[in-house]
């Protein structure tokens, strides 16, 4: 029965590392993509431990891995004892900051041999509201020259050490996963070997390959109706959140958005799958918007003129509301505004918290605020 039960689990593990790509660029994406020369993976920073979601035949090649062997693993098992920490924490850094980035690193192979690559990172963007859904990791062998690659007697097993450190760190996966991808968690990087330099006509490649892949993805992805792009669409006037901060906020089961006070208007800029189901809006339709748009007939004047006192002093409220869903039905909305200050005190965000007083919740004990 335990065997079973193992079984079980792999098989939903495997089939929500599918549904990554399937749901969002259809069901023959992996088929078009296998088909692409080069050696490349795309990887989910919205799943637990931030997986490799695709690994392309030509990485398998590369590095010796086959495909099942790095599915659903961090791309941190490329690392090893004299990966540069330096060469690591500016990719940490790129996809924290969800922007593409380059860079020579050394990587190593599953028989722990170290070997030389031009890594070109690159993140994927929703089209339409510009969420990044997945990171693409483009990896180009760099050609031998004079020097040799940091290799000494007696290492293998130190490398061998560092993959298992590194598989047992996937078994304890951090809260936030999108700046998880290649984080050198063994610390043992050494700088006393120069990197190999890459050549124009890897760089070249590198970029080939990438823009390869994007229009592979984007004409798949025409076909959920899920379009995306390689560049953030900027079409609701507002910066995106970081990565990071968005997967902690779609952990959040409640109804609410955060809007900006310090752009005009006060625009939403982000808004919870509870709060869309509540009123009936898609995401698109909503952000960059003020929350006046839930407004209607039998709102009430002097209650809005409350919320915009409370919001002027930067004090949190709770008010009942008479509001409106898309179809144009009320509901008696029990709504709860609160600044969100930054590390130095000042008002970042504020977040608006929508419970329909109609509908029947249990906060375990705890308030709406």
């Amino acid at each position: 029965m335990e065997g079973t039960g193992e079984a079980a689990g792999d098989g939903e593990k495997e089939r929500r590392l599918a549904e990554s790509l399937t749901a969002r660029y259809s069901d023959w994406v992996v088929e078009a993509l296998d088909e692409l020369p080069g050696s490349f993976l795309l990887t989910d920073p919205a799943m637990p431990g931030h997986p490799i979601v695709y690994a392309s035949r030509g990485l398998a090649s590369l590095t010796g891995y086959a495909r099942r062997e790095v599915l659903g693993r961090n791309a941190r098992l490329f690392q090893g004892a004299y990966t540069d920490r330096a060469a690591v924490a500016g990719v940490r850094e790129a996809v924290r900051g969800q922007r593409a980035h380059q860079v020579n690193i050394l990587n190593y192979c599953r028989d722990g041999s170290p070997h030389w690559v031009l890594l070109h990172l690159a993140p994927v963007f929703h089209a339409a509201d510009g969420r990044v859904l997945h990171f693409l990791a483009v990896q180009v062998p760099i050609a031998p020259s004079s020097r040799s690659p940091p290799c000494r007697t007696g290492l293998p097993a130190v490398f061998a050490a560092c993959r298992e450190e590194a598989r047992a760190e996937e078994e304890c996966p951090c809260a936030s996963h999108a700046g998880d991808v290649f984080v050198d968690v063994h610390k043992r990087g050494l700088d006393t070997e120069e990197p190999w330099v890459s050549s124009d006509h890897e760089k070249e490649k590198a970029l080939s390959t990438t823009n390869s892949i994007f229009s592979a993805l984007n004409r798949y992805s025409k076909l959920t109706g899920l379009v995306v792009c390689r560049k953030r669409c900027d079409s609701v006037g507002i910066p995106a959140l970081s990565s990071s901060l968005n997967l902690s906020l779609g952990r959040i089961k409640q109804s609410f958005v955060l809007t900006d006070p310090h752009l005009p208007d006060m625009p939403i800029i982000y808004a919870s799958d509870a709060f869309l189901s509540l009123t009936g809006y898609s995401r698109e339709e909503i952000l960059g918007c003020n929350c006046r748009f839930l407004n209607g007939p039998g709102t009430s004047p002097e209650v809005l003129e409350e919320i915009n006192q409370h919001i002027c002093s930067e004090q949190a409220c709770t008010v009942h509301l008479l509001n409106y869903r898309k179809d144009g039905s009320s509901f008696r909305d029990l709504l709860h505004i609160s600044p969100i200050r930054n590390a130095s005190g000042k008002v970042a965000f504020l977040v608006w918290v929508h419970l329909d007083e109609g509908a029947k919740y249990d906060f375990n004990g705890l308030t709406p605020e």
